[in-house]
């Protein structure tokens, strides 16, 4: 999991920047706009709201959502809306890009596309902040960031990694600079990533994965994937142009990409 280095998560207004936490989704959603613009309340809003409506469009838990009519075979692929569809393409471009170790059909048939749908929704809700003029911001969704810019003190974002030991202890701090960071790891919610290849053998050499990427959509995908590889996750990163990853084992050692050393330094 990935935490904003120094800190607290919490409702805060400065004239330097707005931040806000909303429990959407299922999980803690950060949404932070540094710079006084009297527009960035609505922004805010209108940020939230846009998680909302994923949440009632793509949630497996809500009966309402589209999902979960198309699970229940009330509705055909060619009904589909056109942001589902886009998630089915998505989600079948992954599954063949790392070998089956991303699959949204689950083991019981139905179709799970949250392993795709929240670097999605971040990165949309990302793109519609730059399209509205805001160069610095910082927007996380269960962990998964996306930041833009600078913080709040003029500084680059900087971005802790929780140890999976001691979620209190921060292991690396990373200074994205506007990629994308996602964390997979089962110290928070357990085993709930699996390998399609073999779901019923828990995943235990492995607790906690951190992929930088060109942006969240793309870190948070190949995130979940490389999880699920095992220890060969995060050679599978290394192999992949312009990503870089950090893994914590089970037994505490740590390995990283070649590159990654360069998103711990301040220049």
């Amino acid at each position: 999991m990935m935490v904003l280095a120094g800190i607290e998560k919490r409702a805060l207004k400065s004239a330097q920047s707005l931040r806000e936490t909303q429990l959407i989704m299922g999980m803690p959603i950060t949404v932070e706009l540094v710079g006084h613009r009297p527009d960035r309340e609505a922004m805010l809003a209108d940020t939230f709201a846009h998680f909302t409506a994923i949440d009632e469009q793509f949630s497996t838990y809500k009966g309402t959502s589209e999902i979960s009519r198309f699970n229940r075979g009330e509705c055909t692929e060619a009904e589909l809306s056109p942001d589902l569809r886009k998630i089915f393409a998505l989600g079948e471009t992954t599954r063949l890009e790392t070998r089956g170790f991303f699959d949204m059909r689950r083991p019981d048939g139905l179709i799970d596309p949250s392993g795709i749908v929240k670097g999605w929704a971040i990165r949309n809700a990302a793109e519609a902040l730059r399209a509205r003029g805001f160069d610095n911001f910082y927007v996380e969704a269960g962990g998964d960031i996306q930041t833009a810019g600078i913080d709040a003190r003029g500084l680059p974002w900087a971005i802790g990694i929780r140890s999976p030991f001691a979620v209190h202890e921060i292991v690396k701090v990373l200074f994205p600079r506007g990629k994308g960071v996602a964390t997979s790891g089962t110290s928070i919610r357990g085993q709930h990533i699996y390998d399609p290849h073999a779901p019923s053998m828990p995943l235990t050499e492995v607790v906690s994965l951190t992929v930088i990427g060109p942006d969240i959509l793309e870190a948070d995908r190949f995130a979940t994937a490389a999880f699920a590889m095992g220890s060969a996750g995060i050679g599978f990163i290394e192999r992949l142009d312009g990503f870089e990853g950090y893994e914590i084992q089970a037994n505490g050692m740590a390995r990283a990409t070649t590159g990654f050393a360069q998103l711990t330094a301040t220049e």
